[in-house]
């Protein structure tokens, strides 16, 4: 039986039936109830298929190397390299077409990708099987069962699946084979790949799927003990294989995605989960999933990114999970604990200077009350300057040190912002190294690398002239943007636009007199042709003198 499954986007193969030799005597032999080929150092999710496909030929990576590279040379003529093509292009049709086979042969037919791929973890797949579903249970069970003898804990699983399979108990088997399916973790890892798909097609044809793939997952993120190097390539493939053959719809698919953020969190690959966090929004609009569920998705991801040092991804995320709470939640301990973590990450980043996007968050603002240290602390990056940092220190003496904040990464980054607001405010755009070297308290030898520094972090954009000892501002960055930015704002424009009206007004009046003297120059020019009996040639002169006749015409 070939089986279309889910959104026809995994893959697995049918069975394949040991055969004694003719004449010869034979014990029964417990297969593997997938035919599967040797697995190869995949990456997760990006794999065109659950099972590989056949390797390419090894001859098709020797294309283009039969001879040389250094018998090419520049000054050589087409015709010099005919015999070097047509060899070389019917050795590349061969591995094409020996390639093109294998695939064939192991897939069956050809398959189209669906439009909608990006939104999914792995390319279509699709699995492959060959019998009822109690002929694939009770092979499953023997092939656990006889596995199990290997170990140190032996289950009698597939005796004990045969009567209720005849019974037709097939939820209560489906139980038990999932149950004792932890020992696949030690089958060999050739077997690996068929077997756990076998497992996975079983327990999607149950009424209940959600009910088992809790401990498939689960089993999945312990350690594959017959291949420690494949190991994460073999079950992050499952785990993907799981995913995408559920529909996509199904809320079901939210809980295996947890479970593969986990996996990813154990093993450090961060990096290979990255990619597919865009599609987050529109999954949650598939599956329906309510604000709670969203919440602790974003939160398992934003620990992941803390773990795997990208800090910049953690704090989007806890972001994301704090846009969550209802106004009325803004005050629950889980908000305000978020919140708290959110804004230490913020003041503490190097690299992040606006705070507006936070302290929108209601969650944020309710930290006045809960936490009001911190809540000053907050404002005071947000629009205040060195000299009121300075200040809050001293009010609260120990207090940064107590909660273990770096204060030399702070007073840097307030020097920063204080910079910041210094351009913002200043009118001409010029401001003297002895304003800067004030504001920021430091020595004036020092204002030249601060100034580098503050354009480095795009704060300001500007350059220094050491002559005069000042610094240009040409683009500055605003910390908060209110009503006072607004009317200053306004005022710049209106300044704009009065210093535009009179560019306009001077062109105007300039091209007035252009045209004027060009009309006095062409009547001046028309005057002095009619005085010597010339037409002007002008269309607008329409006159004709009239040529007088001589002699000379006969």
């Amino acid at each position: 039986m070939a089986l279309n499954a889910g959104q026809q986007d995994s893959a697995a193969s049918g069975f394949d039936k040991a055969k004694a030799a003719e004449g010869q005597e034979s014990t029964k032999k417990v297969l593997p109830p997938v035919r599967t080929l040797p697995p190869g150092p995949l990456p997760p999710y990006e794999s065109l298929d659950a099972i590989s496909p056949p390797a390419i030929p090894e001859d098709f990576h020797d294309i283009g190397r039969s001879k040389p590279l250094s018998d090419l040379h520049s000054d050589r003529t087409p015709s010099d390299l005919s015999d070097y093509s047509d060899h070389n292009t019917t050795k590349y049709t061969d591995s094409v077409v020996k390639g093109a086979a294998l695939f064939l042969e192991f897939y069956s037919l050809s398959y189209t990708p669906h439009a909608d791929n990006t939104a999914r973890m792995a390319s279509p797949q699709l699995i492959f099987v060959d019998g009822t579903f109690a002929e694939l249970a009770q092979e499953m069970a023997d092939y656990i069962q006889a596995n199990s003898a290997k170990t140190e804990h032996a289950v009698q699983v597939g005796d004990e699946v045969r009567p209720l399979l005849e019974k037709e108990k097939n939820e209560d088997a489906l139980e038990a084979i999932v149950k004792a399916s932890g020992v696949l973790n030690t089958v060999p890892e050739k077997e690996f790949t068929g077997a756990i798909n076998l497992l996975i097609h079983l327990v999607l044809q149950s009424n209940e799927p959600k009910r088992h793939l809790p401990a498939v997952c689960s089993n999945l993120l312990k350690p594959i003990t017959s291949s420690p190097s494949h190991g994460f390539t073999l079950a992050a493939s499952a785990l993907s294989t799981i995913f995408n053959l559920l529909d996509k719809t199904n809320p079901v698919r939210y809980n295996v995605f947890l479970q593969i953020i986990r996996f990813i969190r154990q093993h450090g690959q961060y990096e290979l989960l990255k990619p597919r966090l865009r599609n987050l929004e529109a999954w949650f609009a598939d599956w329906e999933t309510n604000a709670e569920d969203q919440r602790k998705l974003y939160i398992d991801v934003a620990d992941a990114a803390a773990e795997a040092g990208d800090d910049e991804e953690s704090y989007y995320y806890i972001l994301k999970a704090l846009s969550t709470f209802e106004r009325e939640e803004a005050e629950g301990e889980e908000a305000q604990k978020y919140s708290l973590k959110a804004l230490k990450m913020a003041i503490s980043s190097p690299t992040r200077f606006d705070f507006q996007d936070l302290r929108a968050l209601p969650s944020v603002q309710a930290l006045s009350d809960s936490q009001p240290i911190y809540s000053q602390l907050l404002d005071i990056f947000t629009e205040q300057d060195l000299e009121d940092y300075n200040d809050f220190r001293e009010e609260h003496e120990g207090w940064i040190e107590k909660e273990k904040l770096d204060h030399e990464k702070l007073q840097r980054k307030m020097r920063l912002l204080t910079f910041a607001s210094l351009a913002a405010s200043t009118p001409n755009r010029e401001i003297p190294y002895a304003n800067i070297a004030k504001a920021l308290q430091i020595p004036s030898e020092d204002v030249e690398m601060w100034t580098i520094d503050v354009v480095r972090a795009k704060l300001v954009e500007g350059r220094l002239s050491q002559k005069q000892k000042v610094f240009l501002v040409h683009r500055t960055t605003y910390r908060v943007f209110g009503e006072k930015q607004w009317r200053e704002l306004g005022t710049r424009i209106d300044q704009f636009k009065l210093v535009v009206d009179r560019l306009t007004s001077t062109v105007r009046r300039a091209q007035a007199e252009v045209e004027q003297a060009r009309k006095a120059e062409e009547e001046q020019l028309a005057k002095k042709l009619a005085g010597a009996g010339i037409s002007s040639g002008y269309p607008g002169d329409r006159r004709r003198q009239p040529r007088q006749r001589t002699d000379d015409d006969d």
